[in-house]
């Protein structure tokens, strides 16, 4: 049987840290000339993806 691949979206858009997986926010690509300073401030970092998402991560990054 050969190797199982990893999903490589979920590959490229999370990454794994000692307490889960952090992600980027959404909505800061393009077209932020509309967006507020503030607003596009408070998208600026990571944060930790919610424990009810870890299973699925977990399962497309083959994670044991």
């Amino acid at each position: 049987m050969s190797k199982l691949k990893v999903h490589s979206g979920a590959a490229k858009r999370f990454k794994k840290c000692a307490s889960g997986y952090k992600r980027k926010h959404a909505n800061k690509s393009h077209i932020l000339t509309k967006m507020t300073t503030k607003r596009k401030r408070q998208l600026r970092g990571t944060e930790l993806v919610d424990k009810a998402d870890k299973p699925l991560i977990d399962k497309m990054l083959r994670a044991k």
